[in-house]
């Protein structure tokens, strides 16, 4: 398999910027990617945001990719990385849900518990907002999201983007995001609990 020529073949056009052979890439493996997802038993929503992130970081990783062939061995690492941090994630929420609830039982009207739920519902609106937007605004904003957050050059790379425009096209995605029904309630709610000052929910869109 780390033999395969053919493997090496696309790696070396779709390094070159040829698109026809990075589709290609994506059309041979999507099914591996997505059967690791189903083996983590991942909701479609989540194997989703996997597979876009395993697919975001072959961009960025594979002019590094020492071994060509060692494609789908990359992949499959790649992608069983991204589902257990999906898995501990949603753990974690979980965690966090049924203590928010036993807390609520305990102390109902705490401040402290009222602003964990506030965050937790200004989070699910702005996960839900980010996923209506077009595939090159969230490309482009989980980019910028990342910690580190990924340099204006990897952007520009992988977006084929001239990085004097990574700038004003972020704000215009922020845009976008704020006029997503349920992110404009969103900031709507929050002004109107901390007066007209500007709205600093979080920070993907500021």
């Amino acid at each position: 398999m780390r033999d395969d020529p053919s493997v090496v073949a696309l790696v070396v056009r779709a390094r070159a910027g040829d698109k026809d052979a990075w589709d290609e890439i994506v059309e041979r493996y999507a099914s591996l990617v997505w059967s690791i997802c189903k083996a983590f038993r991942l909701s479609r929503a989540d194997a989703d945001d996997v597979s876009q992130t395993v697919w975001l970081s072959l961009v960025e990783q594979l002019p590094r990719l020492r071994q060509p062939a060692a494609l789908p061995g990359w992949l499959a690492t790649a992608t069983r990385r991204e589902c257990l941090r999906n898995a501990h994630q949603s753990e974690r929420q979980q965690r966090l849900s049924r203590q928010a609830e036993a807390d609520a039982l305990v102390s109902a009207g705490s401040p402290e518990l009222d602003r964990e739920l506030l965050d937790a519902e200004r989070d699910a609106a702005l996960v839900a907002g980010f996923r209506q937007l077009g595939e090159r605004c969230r490309t482009l904003l989980a980019m910028l999201m990342r910690q580190p957050p990924a340099s204006y050059s990897d952007i520009g790379e992988a977006l084929g983007m001239p990085v004097g425009a990574i700038g004003p096209t972020r704000a215009r995605c922020l845009a976008k995001l704020r006029q997503v029904p349920v992110v404009a309630a969103l900031i709507r709610s929050e002004r109107e609990n901390q007066g007209e000052g500007e709205w600093h929910g979080h920070a993907v869109v500021e």
